[in-house]
């Protein structure tokens, strides 16, 4: 079936909101404006995440999965995410259900001259200790990257696929979709979204990957742009 739209939802030991994202994820599919199908990326959950998974994409022709051998990241989930997509145009949700699915379409009003549209949280529902990560998180990637972006850690993105599968795959990849587009010379933009609060499971971040991480990435950041090389062909024969 050819699909529009493509959702990857990364999924880390998220077993207990398992049922509740699905139902979201098929209300969504229902309304969407393009024809969307949605792959599952399990990164090695260890809590019974994965047998639903592949129980669910059974039984369900639009979900389809990719299971890790081992917990390898975000950005490894992601970067598994893009190359499997065969849409011209590709989304990412958190499984934690903090942004909801029906905001994409918010974002694909935008997609058509822009290649990468982000969300921004306006109403964050966190803790004050996450709230004030996130803002330093922010503050010292823009310093680096200067990408002009508010909110870099919105887990509601849309990329145009072409763009997205140029992306390399390094640690943080996530924290650095504005900036990898901006590369390419893509146009980015920042859409106003709504935030909600966890209901079920619990954060994977902690002081390291919210401060320590952010600022290592940072780094490993500038070596990848100074080293970036990109070129368009012309002709095949």
């Amino acid at each position: 079936m050819s699909y529009q739209f493509t959702i990857i939802v990364p999924v880390y030991n998220e077993k207990d909101g398992l049922e509740r994202l699905f139902e979201k994820l098929e209300d969504y599919l229902k309304i969407a404006s393009r024809k969307t199908n949605v792959i599952l990326v399990d990164d090695g959950s260890a809590d019974g995440s994965r047998e639903l998974i592949k129980t669910y994409c059974k039984n369900h022709a639009d979900f389809e999965y990719i299971l890790f051998k081992k917990n390898s990241g975000k950005g490894a989930a992601l970067k598994a995410g893009f190359e499997a997509t065969k849409a011209p145009v590709l989304g990412y949700i958190d499984a934690d259900l903090q942004t909801y699915p029906e905001d994409f379409e918010l974002l694909l009003e935008h997609i058509e001259d822009h290649a990468l549209v982000t969300g921004r949280r306006v109403t964050r529902q966190d803790s004050a200790v996450k709230r004030f990560s996130s803002k330093f998180g922010n503050s010292v990637r823009r310093l680096f990257t200067k990408d002009d972006m508010n909110d870099t850690g919105c887990p509601l993105k849309i990329i145009k696929t072409d763009y997205a599968k140029k992306i390399p795959l390094f640690a943080g990849l996530q924290r650095f979709l504005p900036a990898m587009i901006l590369l390419q010379d893509g146009k980015i933009k920042e859409i106003p979204i709504n935030h909600y609060p966890r209901i079920v499971g619990e954060s994977k971040y902690g002081f390291n990957n919210r401060f320590i991480g952010p600022l290592l990435d940072c780094f490993a950041y500038v070596w990848m742009k100074k080293t970036y090389i990109k070129y368009e062909i012309q002709e095949k024969g």
